[in-house]
């Protein structure tokens, strides 16, 4: 390394000891090891790679391994993370979703492009796409029985509060029509095999239905979900008069708080235990027997642990378990017992790490309706 270097090396060390500049200015991962030198921010790898790809903007060094120029060092020192921030994300609507590091690819890279190359957040006056009131698109959609992904056009209307698909593109009756309220988005890239796959979930007749979606333009789907999202701000703050952003704001969609594979046993707790696909949306713990079905075949409706609802590690004694997996998980609900395995000591602990957080939190007056309608399902 040059002295010129070292120097420049111990500069921008001590520009990142700076409020902001600790974690990346776009996803918020720690400790980021690149630097934007055409905006003044740090960023972290993962990132840096979406910055490479902007035209104009995208001029991005290594803070250890590149050599960096006087005056890029000082561009750092007086602008930084929350400069930046100040400036590009001054106006960011409480209904669109920042990602984190933890969010997939599509997200980080249109939330990226919003903030800097299309400028939608700097200024209070821009009309953004989000807030038309009205969407209508061409999406691939999973078909229900037969797996294939086939055309299909969506209509979302704010004024009515209604998502819509249509099989046809000039059918004049829709296939389905979907409350927004009742609707929860979520990006699922591995699980539809898509990297613009998204989820969406609503209950129909008191049972959830999932369909899954994909276009193979990056902003037309991120804008869908941003879009719903509005509405659904829309519609809860007609509910809600009242409430503050802050409250409403976790109300709206959100990422499962686990998903994946355990074993289960029926009720009778004879019978064989087998493979089901878990998905953990707060309250509601629901299984299929493949990740992409449509329809849940059942749920466990998770209440708070002073209601009756516990959970514990292991299975109780005497309980048969043919199935290859070996870690046990029992759910007590006031109605019954649900005997889950898990295929490793991780996964157990995991999945009981979850569950406890969902028990330990007292339930919403919402919360309460809900469980009075899966006690009157079941």
């Amino acid at each position: 390394m040059t002295v010129g270097n070292e120097r420049a090396a111990r500069a921008l060390k001590e520009i990142l000891q700076k409020p902001g500049n600790d974690a990346c200015a776009d996803c918020g991962a720690a400790d980021p090891e690149w630097g934007s030198c055409s905006l003044g921010v740090f960023i972290c790898l993962g990132c840096s790679g979406i910055h490479r790809n902007l035209p104009d903007l995208g001029k991005v060094k290594s803070l250890s391994l590149s050599r960096w120029e006087d005056a890029e060092v000082e561009f750092m020192a007086e602008n930084g993370n929350e400069v930046m921030k100040a400036k590009y994300e001054a106006f960011v609507p409480v209904y669109y979703y920042k990602p984190t590091h933890k969010d997939c690819q599509v997200l980080r890279e249109q939330w990226i492009r919003a903030k800097y190359e299309r400028k939608e957040f700097m200024d209070s006056g821009t009309k953004l796409t989000y807030e038309e009131g009205v969407r209508d698109d061409v999406l691939m959609k999973r078909g229900r029985d037969n797996g294939q992904f086939l055309s299909r056009r969506f209509v979302l209307l704010e004024r009515e509060g209604t998502l819509k698909y249509f099989t046809k593109y000039d059918a004049k009756e829709p296939k389905a029509v979907i409350k927004v309220d009742s609707i929860n988005a979520s990006f699922q890239p591995e699980k539809i095999g898509n990297p613009n796959g998204l989820q969406i979930t609503y209950l129909k007749d008191y049972s959830t239905r999932n369909i899954f979606l994909y276009h193979e333009n990056g902003k037309v789907i991120v804008d869908w979900f941003n879009s719903i999202r509005a509405v659904q701000l829309h519609y809860l703050k007609v509910a809600f008069p009242g409430a503050t952003d802050a409250e409403l704001k976790p109300k709206l969609t959100r990422n499962f708080l686990k998903e994946g594979y355990m074993e289960k046993t029926g009720p009778r707790q004879t019978e064989g235990f087998k493979k089901r696909w878990f998905t953990l949306d707060h309250r509601r713990l629901m299984y299929f027997k493949d990740p992409l079905d449509a329809f849940a075949k059942g749920e466990v409706f998770l209440g708070y642990r002073d209601l009756g609802y516990s959970v514990s590690p292991g299975l109780p004694v005497g309980t048969h378990c043919n199935g290859a997996w070996q870690h046990g998980i029992t759910i007590v609900t006031p109605d019954r017992s649900f005997l889950f395995t898990c295929e490793s000591e991780n996964e157990q602990q995991d999945w009981i790490s979850h569950f406890n957080d969902v028990i330990n939190t007292t339930m919403t007056p919402q919360e309460y309706s809900m469980e009075a309608l899966f006690k009157h399902k079941h």
